[in-house]
């Protein structure tokens, strides 16, 4: 790198110039001795501009090394407490010498980050806002209501609430499985299992949604699919949020597949697919990213995230591919016997 290179020409320059210097020194002292003949005076001369030349060598060293290093870094340390009170736009200057440079790119690219995650934090904090004031709102609407005598107290009335109920919850539920799922903190409680009829129970359970939409729910399943070592509870969670996603995003008349098939060594592969409007090659590259939503989606962007933090958890894959207009296909695999 060059600017090393010039530095280690500086440094042997101040070692001739030292040289130099123990040779007039040497030379003066053989002289004062009768060892060899010479002029004391020309011995001193030459000390003195060997002298000279080094310190004006070790000065031009240390001007180059402040303005080439030391002014850089100090605008790296500057911005740098800049960004520990919260400014996370600050950018410095790309200059100096090559690693120099290198370490201020590093620097945009990180606060750049930090800006970004700053960002999501606080649209998360406001989307939680948002998706725990309705529910709270409805319950408080409904319980003073119901105090006051505007409702009547009945059975209908208290399943309203324990809908609403149950939405906080799940809320609640999926902010602890992200936490425990991205600290690698979720203990997993795992058992042989059909995942052909864990499939088929999950199915049943959306039959309504599916009929509201007057969309079509089939499962295509082997016969005879290998068992695998699971967390039931956590693969079924995976499936109600991929088909969450996809009963969200079919039309009338639209139809959602769940196909499982032996994967070979991988294990046993699960593709929930849909016929629905589908998404852009940049929006499906984001959809498993935690709290990303697409501009019609409802919800905090949690389900996607989750559900591939969970197939990893297992020791498992997940991948997405969409195309506009035609639908989406998510496909996991997961081992035999999962990891995890």
């Amino acid at each position: 790198m060059r600017f090393f290179r010039r530095l280690a020409l500086f440094g042997l320059a101040l070692l001739v110039f030292a040289a130099c210097g123990v040779v007039a020194l040497l030379w003066l002292a053989f002289a004062k001795l009768g060892i060899v003949a010479g002029s004391p005076r020309l011995a001193v001369v030459i000390l003195l501009a060997s002298g000279l030349l080094a310190a004006l060598a070790a000065v031009i060293a240390l001007f180059t090394i402040v303005r080439r290093v030391g002014m850089p870094l100090r605008g790296i340390m500057e911005a740098a407490d800049q960004v520990a009170e919260g400014n996370y736009s600050i950018r410095v200057e790309e200059r100096g010498p090559p690693p120099i440079r290198a370490l201020a790119r590093s620097f945009n690219t990180m606060t750049e980050r930090l800006g970004s995650h700053d960002r999501v934090r606080r649209d998360m904090m406001t989307d939680i806002a948002h998706e725990l004031r309705t529910p709270l709102a409805v319950i408080q609407g409904k319980l003073e209501g119901l105090l006051d005598g505007l409702y009547e107290r009945n059975d209908a009335q208290l399943t309203e609430l324990l809908a609403e109920v149950h939405v906080l919850g799940r809320l609640v539920e999926d902010l602890r499985t992200l936490a425990l799922t991205e600290s690698g903190a979720l203990k997993l409680e795992k058992e042989a299992t059909d995942i052909g009829g864990l499939a088929n129970d999950v199915a049943r359970a959306f039959e309504a949604q599916v009929a509201i939409r007057n969309a079509k729910l089939r499962v295509d399943s082997l016969p005879e699919l290998p068992l695998v070592t699971i967390d039931p509870v956590r693969i079924r969670e995976v499936l109600v949020n991929l088909l969450m996603n996809a009963v969200e995003h079919t039309p009338p008349g639209g139809t959602i597949v769940i196909g499982m098939a032996d994967a070979g060594t991988k294990g046993v592969s699960v593709e929930v697919s849909d016929s629905g409007t589908g998404m852009k090659p940049e929006e499906a590259d984001r959809v498993f990213e935690r709290f990303h939503k697409g501009a019609e989606s409802r919800g905090l962007g949690l389900g996607l995230a989750i559900a591939r933090n969970l197939v990893l958890a297992h020791g498992g894959e997940i991948q997405l591919t969409s195309v506009p207009g035609q639908g989406t296909k998510v496909s996991f695999t997961i081992p035999r016997d999962s990891k995890g």
